[in-house]
C-alpha cells in the first residue's frame, strides 16, 4: 500500500493484459478457425439453395472456336441436369449432382462493352483457345483489357485436340501451353470433346478457389435477368425501368442510389422479392414475416421496401456555389453612391500578385484581338486551300473525260477507300505527330511574341526559386469550377467509415428481387438490344458527389498515336464508365507536379478529371474514339487519390542566345524584344542548358538586349532559359452517357511504323534542325 502523493502517470497508466504462450497460441488458432469457417460457409453457399448461381462468362480467345459446340456439351452432359434459356442470352444449368447452379453467358464477339460489363460481376472466366494458333489478336485485346480490369477465377478449355493425329498432338500441347503461361503462369488447360470432359469442366468451375475483386465485394449489384420499361405516358422522355435479377455480395437499401453503366446515377422507388424461377427443387418460396401478393406472370411477389423520401440518398452531384459567400454587410446609400463614382473611373483586373497600380494599367484583360487576327489568317489558309482543292479536281475531271475507260474503276476504288478514311481526322493526327516531336526535341519551349509584351503574354506566370521546396498556396486563384466540387476533410477516414458501415436491412445477397429504377431515360430501352448485359451496382456514401480524380496510368505500348493533353478520353473506372478531357502530369512526391503536354509512352502518369467521388482500389481503362465509332485502348491503371488540393503546374521556358561573352558576365539577346519586360522579369533566376545559373542584371537599350550575370563562363554555343510556370485546372466536360461502341468484326493492331511515316519523320527532323 501506497502512502503518501503517487505519480500522475501511475495513477493514469492502463495495466496491460499479456497473454502467456498457451493463450497466444490459443487465440491465433481460433482466429485461423474462424477465418476457415468463414471461407468453407462462403465456399459451400456458393451456387446452391439460397445463393446466387454461379456466373460463367465463356470468352473465344480465337475467332475460329466454335463456342455453339461448347455449350451444347455442357448443357447435355448431365441428364438429370435441368436447363433453362432467359430472354437475356443467360442459360441457367442445375446439376443435382453436384447440388449447384451454373449460369452462363456467352457475350458476342467483338462486343467489349458486353464482355467488360460481365466480367465485372462474373464469378468466373473460361476462355477457349484453338487448336490452330491459340489466341489470335483480338482474343489477346481481350485479355489485356480484362486482366487491366481486374479477372475472375480463369479455366481454360481446347475443342478439337483429340481429334488432332497423334503425332501433331504434342506440338499443339506445347503452343497452347506456352501462350497460356505467358499471361497465366502455372495454370493449365482442359479438353472439351466429350461429355465427360464438359462434365469434369463444370465440377472443376464450381468448386475452384474464387480470386475476390475488391470494387465489387462491398457493393451489391445484380445482372439483369429480365427488363421491363414503363412510362408515364407517351410523351415522357423519363419512365421507371424494372430490373430483376440475384443480388449479389451485400445488402440492397431501396433509400440507396444506383448506378447503370454508361448511363449514370438513379433513385429507386421500390424493391420486390419475386419467385426464384431457376431453384433446384422448382418449389415456390416466399419470404418470412413479408406479404405475399400473386401475379400472372412472375408468380409469388413480396413487397420489400419502398422509398422513403425523408430517408432517400439525394442524386445531388454538385455543390450549388453562392455568389454572395463571404460579403459584408448590406452597404449603405453613401458607400453605394461613392462605390458608383470610383466604378466609373477605376477597372477591376486579374492581375499578379505584387503588381503595382502603374504596372496594372498596361495589361490588357482578353485576347480578342489576337484570336480574331489568328481566325483571319486560318480563314484565309482555309481559302487558299480550297482553291487549290478546286483546280485539282478540276483537273481530275478533265482526266477522266479524256481517259474514261481507263479510269472509271479506278475513281471508283478510290472513292470506296476515301469513304472508310476521315480526311480532318488524318490532317489533326499529323498536327498532333508535329507538335509531339517538336515538344520531345525543345521541352516546353516557347517563342516570345514581338507583337506583345511578354509581361502581358506571360501575367499568370510565376518564376520559382526552386521547383520542389518554393511553396505554393493551393487555395490560391482557384477556378470558379472549385466552388462545384466536394472535398473531404480526411479522405482516408470517410473511406474506413464507409466501408465499416454494415446496413441491416433491405434485400440481402442471394434473393432475387426486381428494383424499380426511377427517372431512366427514354433512349436507354430505344438502345437496349436483347442479348446486351444490362448490370446495376449499388453505390457507397458520397459516391454521387463529384470531385477531383487523379487516376495512375501507364500507355499502351502497341498505341503509337499522341495524346494530348486536355482530349476527350473514355474511362471505365470500376463500376463507372464515362467521358472526360484529363490532364497530365509527371508523377512526383512533391508537393508541385509538372504537367505533361502528350501522354508519355514509357513512364507513369497522372490524369486529373471531374468525376464522382470513388473509393480506391478501382481499375481504370481508357480508351480513345475513332471516327468511325469504335474505342481504342490508349492506356491500363488505378485510381490514386480523390485530392482537389494537388497542384499541376504548367512550365514555359522562354530561350535566349547569348551575343557577347565577357568571363562570367554575357549580353543576351532574342528572349525579350522591349526594356520594360526585361525589368518585369528581373527577379526571375536565369538557367542554361549546360548547367549554369545566373541573373538579370539590367538591360542593355531599348530592343530586348540585357547583361546577365553568371556562376561560370558561357559556351557561344549555349542556350540561356528562364523558367515560368503557373497551375493548369481539368475542364469541366464529365459525361455519363457513353455511346456502346460498334462490334468488332476484324481486328488489328494499328501501327505507325510504316515507309510514309519514316520519310515524314526524317522531313521534320530536318526542318527543325
Amino acid at each position: 500500500m501506497s502512502i503518501g502523493k503517487v505519480n500522475v502517470k501511475v495513477l493514469t497508466k492502463k495495466k496491460k493484459s499479456s497473454l502467456n504462450r498457451a493463450d497466444r497460441r490459443h487465440q491465433a488458432s481460433q482466429i485461423r478457425k474462424t477465418k476457415r469457417d468463414e471461407v468453407l460457409a462462403k465456399k459451400r453457399g456458393r451456387g446452391g439453395q439460397g445463393a446466387p448461381p454461379h456466373f460463367v462468362v465463356i470468352l473465344k480467345l480465337h475467332k475460329d472456336v466454335d463456342i455453339s459446340s461448347v455449350l451444347s456439351l455442357l448443357k447435355t452432359c448431365d441428364e438429370e441436369a435441368t436447363v433453362n434459356l432467359n430472354e437475356q442470352g443467360i442459360c441457367h444449368i442445375s446439376i443435382p449432382r453436384f447440388k449447384q447452379r451454373v449460369s452462363i453467358y456467352t457475350p458476342e464477339y467483338g462486343n467489349m462493352h458486353a464482355l467488360l460489363d460481365t466480367v465485372k460481376v462474373a464469378d468466373s472466366l473460361l476462355c477457349l483457345l484453338s487448336t490452330d494458333g491459340g489466341i489470335d489478336d483480338f482474343g489477346d485485346y481481350c485479355l489485356t483489357c480484362l486482366c487491366a480490369q481486374g479477372i475472375p477465377a480463369v479455366n481454360f478449355g481446347v475443342q478439337g485436340l483429340k481429334l488432332m493425329p497423334h503425332k501433331k498432338q504434342s506440338d499443339v500441347k506445347k503452343s497452347i501451353q506456352k501462350r497460356i503461361d505467358k499471361r497465366f503462369p502455372g495454370d493449365k488447360y482442359h479438353s472439351i470433346d466429350s461429355t465427360q470432359d464438359a462434365l469434369l469442366m463444370l465440377r472443376l468451375i464450381t468448386n475452384q478457389k474464387l480470386r475476390p475483386i475488391f470494387n465489387r465485394e462491398y457493393r451489391p449489384h445484380l445482372l439483369a435477368e429480365d427488363i421491363q420499361f414503363e412510362l408515364p405516358n407517351e410523351e415522357s422522355e423519363l419512365g421507371t425501368l424494372k430490373v430483376s435479377g440475384y443480388l449479389r455480395c451485400q445488402n440492397l437499401s431501396v433509400n440507396s442510389l444506383v448506378h447503370i453503366p454508361g448511363w449514370g446515377d438513379f433513385q429507386m422507388l421500390q424493391i420486390d422479392a419475386a419467385k426464384d424461377p431457376y431453384t433446384q427443387n422448382q418449389k415456390t418460396r416466399g419470404i418470412a414475416g413479408q406479404d405475399t401478393e400473386m401475379s400472372e406472370s412472375e408468380g409469388y411477389v413480396t413487397v420489400l421496401d419502398k422509398a422513403n423520401p425523408s430517408q432517400q440518398e439525394s442524386l445531388e452531384s454538385e455543390n450549388v456555389p453562392d455568389p454572395m459567400e463571404g460579403e459584408q454587410t448590406w452597404p449603405t446609400d453613401e458607400e453605394l453612391a461613392e462605390a458608383d463614382k470610383n466604378a466609373k473611373k477605376k477597372v477591376v483586373k486579374k492581375v499578379p500578385k505584387g503588381t503595382s497600380e502603374y504596372q496594372a494599367s498596361w495589361i490588357v484583360d482578353s485576347d480578342d484581338d489576337n484570336d480574331s487576327q489568328l481566325d483571319e489568317e486560318s480563314d484565309e489558309d482555309d481559302d487558299e486551300m480550297q482553291g487549290v482543292d478546286e483546280v485539282e479536281s478540276a483537273d481530275n475531271e478533265s482526266d477522266n473525260e479524256e481517259f474514261e475507260t481507263l479510269t472509271v474503276t479506278e475513281a471508283d476504288e478510290d472513292a470506296q477507300y476515301d469513304e472508310t478514311m476521315d480526311l480532318d481526322e488524318e490532317k489533326n493526327m499529323l498536327k498532333k505527330i508535329k507538335e509531339e516531336r517538336l515538344h520531345v526535341m525543345f521541352p516546353d519551349e516557347v517563342d516570345t511574341p514581338m507583337e506583345r509584351t511578354a509581361r502581358e503574354r506571360f501575367s499568370r506566370y510565376r518564376g520559382l526559386k526552386s521547383f520542389r521546396t518554393s511553396p505554393w498556396d493551393p487555395k490560391e486563384n482557384l477556378p470558379l469550377d472549385y466552388a462545384r466540387i466536394f472535398q473531404f476533410a480526411n479522405f482516408r477516414q470517410t473511406k474506413k467509415r464507409v466501408m465499416n458501415i454494415e446496413s441491416d436491412g433491405g434485400a440481402l445477397p442471394g434473393w432475387y428481387i426486381t428494383v424499380h429504377i426511377a427517372n431512366v431515360p427514354k433512349e436507354f430501352m430505344e438502345s437496349y438490344k436483347p442479348g446486351n448485359p444490362v448490370v446495376v451496382f449499388g453505390l457507397l456514401k458520397h459516391e454521387q458527389k463529384i470531385s477531383v480524380l487523379n487516376f495512375m496510368i501507364k500507355k499502351n505500348s502497341f498505341y503509337t498515336k499522341p495524346i494530348k493533353s486536355k482530349e476527350r478520353l473514355i474511362f471505365h473506372v470500376g463500376y463507372r464508365r464515362f467521358t472526360a478531357c484529363p490532364v497530365f502530369s509527371q508523377h512526383t512526391n512533391g508537393s508541385k507536379h509538372k504537367l505533361d503536354r502528350f501522354l508519355p509512352a514509357d513512364t507513369v502518369t497522372m490524369a486529373t478529371v471531374y468525376a464522382p467521388t470513388m473509393f480506391p482500389p478501382a481499375s481504370v481503362l481508357v480508351f480513345k474514339e475513332t471516327y468511325s465509332g469504335e474505342h481504342e485502348l490508349v492506356a491500363t491503371g488505378s485510381l490514386h487519390s480523390v485530392n482537389p488540393n494537388r497542384i499541376v503546374t504548367k512550365r514555359t521556358v522562354l530561350s535566349g542566345l547569348p551575343f557577347k561573352i565577357n568571363k562570367r558576365s554575357a549580353v543576351v539577346r532574342f528572349m525579350f524584344f522591349n526594356r520594360e519586360d526585361i525589368d518585369w522579369f528581373k527577379p526571375v533566376e536565369l538557367r542554361t542548358k549546360w548547367g549554369k545559373r545566373g541573373h538579370i542584371k539590367e538591360p542593355l537599350g531599348t530592343h530586348g538586349h540585357m547583361k546577365c550575370v553568371f556562376d561560370g563562363q558561357l559556351k557561344s554555343q549555349d542556350t540561356v532559359l528562364m523558367n515560368l510556370y503557373k497551375r493548369v485546372f481539368p475542364k469541366w466536360t464529365y459525361n455519363p452517357h457513353v455511346n456502346a461502341p460498334p462490334v468488332i468484326n476484324e481486328f488489328s493492331l494499328d501501327t505507325m511504323e510504316t515507309e510514309e511515316d519514316e520519310e515524314e519523320e526524317g522531313t521534320a527532323y530536318q526542318m527543325f534542325e
